[in-house]
């Protein structure tokens, strides 16, 4: 088994907001060589965007803008950044429809509306779930369960909505595509939605829908995908980990004592964090057994954030030597680092 070295609790990182209890709701930029550049976290209408400039930190709000609409505020559900080979865009939600901003903020570089028109009355508009896919495109889940593709250019603001993927019947709550070496037949996208239904895709010019991991009677809020190993957080507290080949369920961990808000994965180790409303925050090392290459589990830490409903926790570094946790209703970010 790996070993798993302990982590200790860093000077945190100032916010001017504190941070709603939405799920997912911590991104983290990881710069080359040492520490994070940038953290950002959503409160209502506006984003809270820190980089970490050496000893002190850069503070940036961005509010949401609605196409030119002044007149109704909406909220931010999401942020996060989508790294592609040749840009990085920083990718915000609302109940309004999704933006696209260049890495640090600064330019708009698309906005696509929310189409209220399709949307029931009764039933809230938002979009939720953000990743990047395949090199080159955008992925956004919406409230009516559809994942928008949009193809990013190089360059420019030439932004396309390529396809809408239409297999969820309830709203999308999170979206991962690959962060290692995806085997032969596996799907490199998985998408989540509030009724707990998961999807594996396969991206590309068309993207195609690989197999679908049934419900569990509750819903999966945050979802990763590493190896070929869909990891799925769930309402109920527990991960569950599957093929991304076949949807086979490997794992079950009874993780936490309440809602799952948070999980991520190291690209480079498979370490897996995992944070819910419990106030805890896990770390975990996923592994395949070189003879049998069956899944395993090794629980390597917990951190308890007293009195605190964890909403977000990411990996600060690709191997997972040092992490951060947002909570509902903090002003501040915690880093922990080994």
């Amino acid at each position: 088994p790996v070993s798993c070295r302990r982590y200790r609790k860093e000077p945190s990182v100032p916010l001017r907001s504190s941070s709603a209890a939405l799920y997912n709701n911590l991104s983290v930029l990881r710069a080359g060589g040492k520490a994070p550049s940038c953290f950002s976290t959503v409160h209502g209408p506006s984003l809270s965007l820190v980089t970490a400039d050496g000893p002190g930190f850069a503070q940036r709000q961005l509010q949401a803008k609605e196409g030119g609409s002044t007149l109704s505020t909406s909220l931010f559900t999401q942020a996060a950044w989508c790294v592609l080979p040749s840009r990085v865009l920083l990718v915000l939600t609302s109940q309004k429809g999704i933006q696209m901003y260049e890495a640090d903020g600064s330019i708009m570089v698309y906005w696509h509306a929310l189409d209220v028109a399709e949307h029931h009355p009764a039933q809230a508009m938002f979009a939720r779930g953000i990743a990047a896919a395949a090199g080159r495109f955008i992925c956004v889940g919406t409230s009516l369960g559809s994942v928008l593709v949009f193809d990013i250019p190089p360059k420019g603001t030439n932004v396309i909505l390529s396809e809408v993927l239409e297999q969820h019947h309830d709203p999308i709550t999170d979206i991962a595509a690959e962060q290692g070496q995806a085997p032969d037949g596996a799907g490199d996208v998985v998408t989540a939605d509030d009724g707990g239904t998961l999807c594996l895709w396969r991206a590309g010019e068309e993207f195609a829908l690989l197999g679908r991991i049934a419900d569990v009677g509750c819903s999966c809020p945050s979802v990763k995908l590493w190896n070929g190993i869909v990891a799925a957080g769930y309402g109920n507290g527990q991960i569950r980990l599957y093929e991304a080949v076949s949807g086979t369920l490997r794992a079950q961990i009874n993780a936490h004592a309440r809602w799952i808000y948070a999980l991520d994965l190291a690209p480079e180790t498979g370490k897996l964090l995992s944070g819910a409303e419990d106030s805890f925050v896990h770390v975990w090392q996923l592994s395949r057994n070189p003879d049998t290459y069956d899944i395993e589990v090794q629980h390597c830490q917990s951190e308890s954030v007293t009195d605190t409903q964890v909403c977000g926790a990411r990996f600060c570094d690709p191997q997972g030597t040092s992490f951060a946790v947002t909570g509902y209703d903090l002003s501040e970010i915690f880093r922990y680092s080994q």
